[in-house]
Parts: C-alpha cells; sequence; structure tokens
C-alpha cells in the first residue's frame, strides 16, 4: 500500500470558549484560499468540531449543568481523521489533546485578557457557573499546558486575542507560517507513525511478524536463551558428557545413546579397579607394617 501523504498542513486553533477560535479559524481559511486560487491541489477547510461532532452524530450525551453537550471522542476521530489525512483542516475546538500529532503541524493556543473574555461569554448568555469555570480554565492556563503536553513545544504557539486588530494580525502570521510550511516541504509529509529513525512506520511488517510469532518461531530478546543442546552434532558427544558430568550417573541414564552407557559403565568399573588397587596397597602397607613391629 503506498504510503498516505499530505501536501498542506493540519492547523489546530484552540483556547478557551469566547477567546474567538471560529472568527480566527474563518478568517484564516478565506485568506488562504484566496491566497492559493491559483493551485487547484490547494484548499484549506474550517472544522468547527461542536458543528462537525453533531453533524456526525458524535455526541454522547449532555451536560445539564454545564450545559454542553459530551462527544464521543472516539467516533469524532474515525469521521475527522480522513479529512486530517488529505491535509489543509483548520480545525477549531477548545479541546486539542485527542488529534493524533502525527497528523497535527500547528497548534494555535489563543489567550484572552479576563475581563474580555466574562463579557464575550455574558453576551451568548452563559450561565454563571459556566462562566466561571471558563474564566478559571484561562486564568490556570489549562488549555495551554494541555497543549505543551500533547505536542512538541516547535509547534505551540501562543497569541493574544483582545482586539480587532488582533485577529488581522494573527490571521497574517499563521498564513505566513503555512506559505513557508509548503515552500519547505515540497513532496508534503507522512500521515504514518514514524519510528526511531525519522522513518514511516511499517504496520504491515509488524503484523507478519506477529503472524509468524504466532506460528510457534522463536522469539529471542537479543540474548540467547540458555540450553544444554548442542547447535553441532559433531560435539554433541563431548556436550552431553560435559553437561552430565557433575550428575549422579543413576539419574542421567535414561535418554543416553547405546554407546554413552557402555562408556559410563565402563568409567565405572575403571573406578572400581583404582579403588580395588588402592585397598590392595593400603591392605599391604598395614601387613608390612604388623611385620616390622613384631
Amino acid at each position: 500500500m503506498p504510503e498516505s501523504r499530505r501536501n498542506i498542513p493540519n492547523i489546530i486553533i484552540t483556547g478557551t470558549p469566547g477567546c474567538g477560535k471560529s472568527s480566527h479559524s474563518q478568517s484564516l481559511v478565506d485568506q488562504l484560499n484566496r491566497g492559493f486560487a491559483k493551485e487547484t491541489t490547494i484548499k484549506f477547510k474550517h472544522f468547527d468540531v461542536s458543528a462537525f461532532a453533531k453533524d456526525k452524530e458524535c455526541l454522547e450525551s449532555y451536560d445539564k449543568n454545564l450545559d454542553t453537550h459530551v462527544v464521543d471522542e472516539d467516533k469524532l476521530l474515525d469521521e475527522l481523521e480522513p479529512e486530517l489525512e488529505k491535509g489543509g483542516a483548520i480545525v477549531d475546538w477548545h479541546c486539542c489533546e485527542i488529534f493524533p500529532e502525527r497528523l497535527i503541524d500547528l497548534v494555535v493556543v489563543l489567550r484572552t485578557d479576563n475581563s474580555k473574555l466574562h463579557e464575550r461569554l455574558t453576551k451568548r448568555n452563559y450561565k454563571d457557573n459556566k462562566i466561571q469555570e471558563n474564566l478559571d480554565c484561562e486564568i490556570m492556563e489549562v488549555i495551554l499546558t494541555e497543549a505543551r503536553e500533547s505536542y512538541i513545544p516547535e509547534i505551540v504557539i501562543e497569541l493574544r486575542s483582545d482586539e480587532a486588530e488582533d485577529l488581522d494580525e494573527n490571521v497574517d502570521r499563521i498564513s505566513s507560517w503555512v506559505e513557508n510550511w509548503i515552500e519547505d516541504h515540497p513532496r508534503g509529509v507522512t500521515n504514518e507513525l514514524q519510528n526511531a529513525d525519522g522513518e514511516a512506520h511499517d504496520s504491515d511488517e509488524e503484523e507478519e511478524e506477529e503472524e509468524d510469532n504466532e506460528d510457534g518461531e522463536l522469539v529471542t530478546s537479543g540474548e540467547e536463551d540458555y540450553s544444554p543442546v548442542p547447535d553441532n552434532e559433531e560435539d554433541s558427544d563431548d556436550a552431553l558428557a560435559s553437561y552430565h558430568d557433575s550428575e549422579d550417573p543413576a539419574t542421567v541414564e535414561d535418554g543416553l545413546t547405546n554407546q554413552q552407557k557402555y562408556d559410563l559403565e565402563q568409567k565405572e568399573q575403571d573406578d572400581a579397579e583404582v579403588l580395588n588397587e588402592e585397598d590392595e596397597e593400603t591392605n599391604e602397607y598395614v601387613e608390612h607394617q604388623e611385620d616390622v613391629s613384631e
């Protein structure tokens, strides 16, 4: 299967509700598509995740206390990942850590002054507890921390979003970044998982290895497991003899060849003869000593 690649970047625009994510996202898409109007292969698209989740029936439940829907994240990713693999997705949501790092090229975290944020949320008729929760989230930098923990620092940027002028400046800045990204990646980037060497992870190859393992092939951890069975048949007699030297012959006789049994018996007889000779020499010595004493 050919490697899946994208030729234009995917961008997440995130932040506390009321910070201007949707305005930034749509303005950015409009400006980029105007700038690349002559490029038929380049097309950016705004994904308002809240609306997308509702349209694709990815809503799990409804939280009455916070007056908001709970999204089924697994189902959402199943629907959204194919769009991300195409490239050119401008993802607009207050949550960012669920999106695969391999499919994201830039994360923009918008920050807003609390007084302005309170004013915007009040105009939306948010409940007091919901307003306070969002203000606390902004004060504690929850979303910024989440972004930095979920993606490499180089792709996470923090932009102010307090005034209308901020929106224009931010969109211009992100547009310039996109132009540079496309220029720096003429062949695009892979959508596949990367290994330690920066190469695309081959899932098919891994599956083949797993199938081989299931068929009973030996898997080692880099060190050879100890085994008394020799690799070379010519050394088998010596290897077995060495392995059994410290064992009681009675416990190892089973399983030996006839030749090995014969050799073992001969060794026992030789040992017995040596002992007999030693006993005879001892007896002769004792008798001699007795004669001398008499």
